[in-house]
């Protein structure tokens, strides 16, 4: 059975937004090239999925490292959920319809890490009490606005692990208490 992990970079003061983060130091960035490479797959909601879409065309001023975890993503196998998007890109499988039935199936269906990816697609799953541990990468910054990490009331967790990676995020694991 697949394990569902729910995890995002997120502010001091408990938000998401990807555009006001400064890019990852190499550390971490590798960190998530190592992670995207080795899940067996991941749920996307729509608005992040079409936000990662930006690794499926080659950028020729792109990092060795960037092309790195670009090819990591174009071949991990992706599923998203949305009602509005008629099509989605390679390697992805649209859900329309009773995600919660389709993660069901997929977790007992599959072994090892499937990420969950989108704050809103989190509260849902976490509501439907699917998901088994949720990774938060806090850096120190505060912004005041944006997309809560728990887009619903948070559920009660224990902490079972806390990890210092690169030179100021802090990788927190929690699982449902």
């Amino acid at each position: 059975m697949a394990k569902l992990v729910f995890g995002m970079n997120q502010s001091l003061d408990g938000y998401v937004d990807h555009d006001a983060f400064a890019p990852p130091d190499a550390v971490l960035f590798r960190h998530f090239i190592d992670q995207v490479g080795g899940v067996t797959g991941a749920v996307y909601g729509r608005r992040i999925y079409e936000l990662m879409r930006y690794w499926d065309e080659d950028d020729p001023t792109w990092t060795p490292e960037r092309r790195e975890f670009a090819e990591a993503w174009r071949q991990q196998a992706k599923w998203v959920a949305s009602r509005s998007l008629k099509s989605v890109g390679p390697n992805a499988t649209l859900i329309a319809d009773d995600v919660e039935t389709a993660v069901r199936k997929l977790k007992s269906d599959l072994d090892g890490e499937i990420r969950v990816c989108g704050t809103e697609l989190a509260g849902s799953l976490t509501q439907a009490g699917l998901i088994d541990a949720y990774q938060l990468y806090l850096h120190p910054v505060v912004l005041g606005r944006g997309k809560p990490f728990f887009a619903g009331p948070r559920p009660p967790l224990r902490l079972v692990a806390s990890e210092l990676i690169g030179g100021d995020a802090i990788r927190l694991t929690y699982v449902p208490a």
